[in-house]
């Protein structure tokens, strides 16, 4: 008997759920009991110092030196009241991770005590220790020396007994060395570029904040599950195991009704959340069996980034509490849905008008269709750029299956959105229009708000979707840090605003036209460039793949593929003169994430090689030799004709495991030269092709004929839990 498997199963089935205590009070009460938040501020700092900080959230300017440690002042008596001992600087580096180094709140003494102590420069910035950190070439390992500043848009918070104050993580020389550096420039940049685009509309707009919202997908299962798999807790992912004769098939785990155990966890795991001001709303089954997905309200971006990495964070520590594991990969399981975290993603003004979304007169519906449009040009010119912020080694298992957006960026829009455009395309000329025609452009123009209530279907096979009010970006990963994606986005979309507005004063100045005039001749030009990028249909389907070549649009299935786009003259372009990223930064990021990608192939193949020639064959082997003791034993027993006949299937049984053995073993073995030949590569780009084109493919082969022994070999002696285990034993 497969001990450690079978002793799995058993504890599982022994699992209650377990109680999680209510809070007395409301929701509301405790929302956000955990957070410094303004409510806090205005508590426990003076009315300089509040306004400064106010000041420096809202326009970015420094914070003065004795503003800063009345802040840290207030701060540390805030956090000591929560229960905290301890402070940190919370930082985004380029793990995709988080990292916390934590201080005790004391200074020694002259006396030989010690005294509580949080000084302005404690909270303002830090020095770190960034030599372990990926920094892709930024500084050598023996230049340890980074710094770690705070960020006073994102509120500081209690967890547990550590105050956590977010920062930004930079190196010795300036560069970023984490995500939300560049993600606060790329803020900034669309704040300014859409700010003077709305001025076209309304002088009284002063300011444009990014909102989001993502959507967490995420899979559950049982501890005892996953400490008997070595795959799942080395890797993520399984990289062994036939599918299970009934998954999602019937369609009856989404939406379906919660078990308890699950329902606890997720209550208990909400409750954290709201004191930790995390607006988590909608919570439900997913396609695939024990996948899960939650989701917050809309917040500020930058906000909803930190948001999602604490949520993450949380999820991971409350599930343990209930046996549980969470698995954030995008592809844990082979054969079913993985796992997506859709961000939807908009524009908000300061006078509260979504810029993606219409409203009832002429000119707020120009407004929209001006944003709409440059959204879409900006996607156009930039899709390979996209597709390289999503590029993480889980994502490309997902993507282009049939749960996930293909590796192709395109854009839908719906139907009559599309007849919309085509109507404005042909409408639209180069020659001045007639007072009669801007009238009646204008009324089709205020048909929006009614054409959107109509336009209620969704494309879920787009990566990148319009979705009434926002924009959805249905292809970034469930692992992923999403600040990747959004600095993208951010960045590309400000730049294209930056140009329309460039094209439209140019049009008015030299020829003499009015403004609408103008950007209405402007946009037409971008419809007509950009129609390219616009698909209505099944992007899982052949015909797309094909279609989408003669468009012109790129497929880039590959992770070192997809990362050249990184450092193409355009995105080097439209980072660096928008001080976003230079190409040095660009350069390291794009090193970082090559290096990343062969790493986990390493490790991959590793595991993979020691589950096959340490646990699977000897399994195989064991179960062959018993049937060939059962062979011999009924030769002894029985007339060779009677004998022939009874051990013709025992014998072809035998037979099969040689052959699915000794191929495995020829694999393996293959796949190990290989494996070392590519790690004797010193540039990391053509060792990260080395492997997707040389090592990754043997995955595929070894783990179709351990998958096969499985379908034979004793179920008893089986030594790894199954799917149908791990999917559907709660």
């Amino acid at each position: 008997m497969a001990t450690v498997r079978f002793k799995a199963i058993e504890e599982v089935l022994k699992r209650k759920p377990i109680h999680v205590d209510l809070p007395a009070v409301k929701t509301s009460r405790y929302f956000g009991e955990n957070v410094f938040d303004k409510q806090k501020m205005q508590e426990y700092l003076s009315k300089e110092a509040y306004d400064n900080v106010l000041e420096a959230i809202d326009k970015g300017v420094k914070i003065e030196r004795q503003y800063a440690n009345q802040v840290a002042s207030g701060m540390k008596a805030w956090a000591i009241d929560r229960g905290a001992t301890h402070y940190t600087h919370w930082f985004h580096p380029l793990t995709g991770a988080t990292a916390e180094k934590h201080d005790a709140f004391f200074e020694p003494a002259d006396n030989g005590g010690i005294i509580e102590n949080f000084q302005g420069e404690m909270l303002v910035q830090q020095e770190s220790d960034a030599s372990s950190f990926p920094s892709g070439g930024l500084r050598n390992t023996f230049e340890a020396r980074g710094y770690t500043a705070w960020d006073p848009s994102s509120p500081a918070f209690v967890y547990g007994r550590t105050l956590c104050i977010p920062t930004i993580f930079v190196s010795y020389t300036g560069e970023a060395l984490d995500y939300k550096t560049p993600l606060i420039k790329s803020l900034n940049y669309i704040d300014n570029a859409a700010t003077e685009v709305c001025k076209y509309f309304d002088k009284s707009i002063s300011k444009v904040n990014v909102t989001l919202g993502w959507e967490q997908e995420y899979f559950l299962i049982d501890d005892a599950f996953y400490n008997a798999r070595p795959d799942l807790y080395l890797t993520g992912r399984t990289l062994i195991g036939h599918p299970s004769p009934k998954d999602q098939q019937l369609n009856d785990h989404y939406f379906g009704s919660l078990t308890d155990r699950v329902k606890h966890f997720m209550r208990d795991f909400e409750i954290e959340a709201y004191r930790l001001g995390i607006p988590a709303k909608t919570r439900h089954n997913e396609v695939a069996p024990n996948q899960f997905e939650c989701a917050p309200r809309f917040e500020e971006a930058n906000l909803s980034v930190d948001h999602n990495q604490i949520l993450m964070t949380l999820m991971e520590k409350v599930a343990k509490r209930h046996n549980f594991r969470v698995l954030f990969h995008e592809k844990p399981f082979a054969g079913i849905n993985g796992s997506g975290k859709h961000n939807n993603w908009s524009l908000l003004t300061d006078t509260g008008k979504n810029l993606l979304s219409p409203g009832k007169t002429p000119k707020n519906n120009f407004q929209f269709i001006t944003f709409f449009i440059n959204v879409i040009k900006a996607v156009y010119e930039h899709a390979d750029l996209l597709r390289a912020s999503i590029a993480f080694t889980g994502n490309d298992y997902r993507l282009g299956a049939h749960e996930a957006p293909p590796s192709i960026i395109s854009v839908f829009i719906g139907r009559k959105l599309t007849q919309m455009l085509n109507e404005l395309e042909q409408r639209i000329d180069n020659t001045k229009m007639t007072p009669e025609e801007k009238g009646e452009l204008k009324l089709d123009i205020g048909k929006i708000p009614e054409i959107l209530l109509d336009n209620t279907d969704r494309n879920r096979t787009s990566p990148f979707a319009f979705t009434g009010n926002r924009f959805e970006f249905r292809a970034v990963g469930s692992s992923a840090n999403i600040a990747s994606p959004i600095i993208v986005l951010n960045t590309i979309v400000a730049d294209q605003l930056n140009a329309f507005k460039e094209e439209v004063d140019q049009l008015i100045s030299s020829e003499k036209i009015k403004k609408d005039e103008a950007i209405f001749r402007v946009l037409k030009q971008y419809i007509i460039e950009s129609r390219e990028i616009r698909f209505e249909g099944d992007g899982y389907s052949q015909e797309w793949v094909e279609e989408a070549a003669r468009r012109g649009l790129t497929n880039i299935k590959s992770i070192p593929g997809s990362l050249e786009a990184f450092l193409s003259p355009k995105t080097i372009e439209v980072f660096r003169k928008n001080n976003i990223l230079n190409e040095r930064e660009l350069e390291a990021r794009q090193g970082i994430q090559l290096e990343h990608f062969t790493k986990r192939m390493q490790i991959e193949a590793r595991v993979l090689g020691d589950l096959a020639m340490n646990h699977i064959i000897p399994t195989a082997i064991k179960y062959q030799n018993t049937m060939l003791e059962n062979i011999k034993d009924l030769r002894e027993i029985y007339p060779e004709e009677q004998y022939k006949v009874m051990t013709h299937h025992q014998l072809d049984t035998v037979e099969k495991i040689a052959r699915h053995v000794n191929t495995i073993r020829e694999k393996v073995v293959d796949m190990v030269n290989t494996r070392k030949k590519a790690n004797q590569i010193e540039n990391e780009k053509e060792k990260a092709y080395a492997y997707h084109e040389q090592v990754v493919p043997f995955f595929s082969e070894i783990r179709n004929h351990i998958d096969k022994l499985e379908r034979i070999v004793d179920d008893e002696t089986w030594p790894f839990p199954k799917y149908r285990e791990m999917l559907f034993t709660r």
